[in-house]
């Protein structure tokens, strides 16, 4: 009789903990993106920001300025994923995209000193768009699992942040053209995996999720603006 009971009980609990882990799953899933959009506000503000800086003190000592950079922000990531549980996260990770988006204000001013400058940007917006939403459907549409992307994206992206870091002591047009062709497919591929890992309750925190992913969208968007410059910019 007991073992009935099991049996009994077993049966009426697995569909009730698979319903709690579809609802988590799907909280989670709401959350990355509620704060993925929230997270573009304050990245949109420090672009404005520097846009209208002077950034001579970057310029006047580029290596010393990359390794700081570099320092500041892989801080910000463990200060991040080290209170993931808590507001102090969140607070820390729109700290962190507020600073990123001042940190494009380089980049922003090379390229609306093209003449088609506004057009790039646009285009490299539009772009890392289109990427994202796609790698999203993908992974959500057809529930793929692609969990097993984990080792080449480990590897993949080991090797492209050697390439950025010999890029600061190696000025390469050619180098820095091949990391943000290496940058726009491992971000994508990132995407991919990030959002099928959400979909099938592979990743369980919010905030580590929305790293993940707004630093795919960051980096894809900051490489297909520079390839675009490079190949497309109106310097005329």
């Amino acid at each position: 009789m007991p073992t009935e009971l099991r049996s009994v009980d077993n049966a009426y609990q697995t569909p009730v903990a698979s319903s709690e882990l579809v609802t988590q799953q799907q909280r989670v899933m709401r959350n990355t993106y509620l704060l993925l959009a929230i997270s573009l506000i304050p990245t949109g503000i420090g672009a404005l920001i520097g846009v209208n800086m002077s950034f001579a003190f970057m310029r006047a000592s580029p290596m010393l300025s990359s390794v700081l950079m570099l320092g500041g922000i892989y801080g910000m990531f463990f200060a991040i994923e080290k209170n993931r549980d808590s507001g102090i996260g969140v607070a820390l990770l729109l700290a962190l995209t507020f600073f990123l988006g001042v940190l494009l204000g380089p980049l922003l001013q090379v390229a609306l000193h093209l003449r088609n400058g506004g057009e790039l940007i646009a285009l490299a917006a539009g772009g890392t768009s289109v990427v994202f939403f796609s790698m999203a459907g993908i992974a959500t549409v057809t529930r793929r699992d692609f969990s097993f992307m984990t080792n080449f994206l480990v590897v993949g992206s080991i090797v492209v942040m050697l390439a950025v870091v010999a890029s600061i002591f190696i000025a390469s047009p050619a180098l820095q053209l091949t990391i943000c062709a290496a940058f726009v497919l491992l971000s994508s591929a990132m995407i991919l995996w990030q959002i099928s890992a959400l979909v099938h309750g592979g990743e369980t925190n919010y905030i580590s999720a929305t790293l993940t992913l707004y630093m795919s969208i960051y980096n894809l968007f900051v490489s297909l603006l520079q390839l675009l410059m490079a190949l497309s910019g109106d310097r005329n």
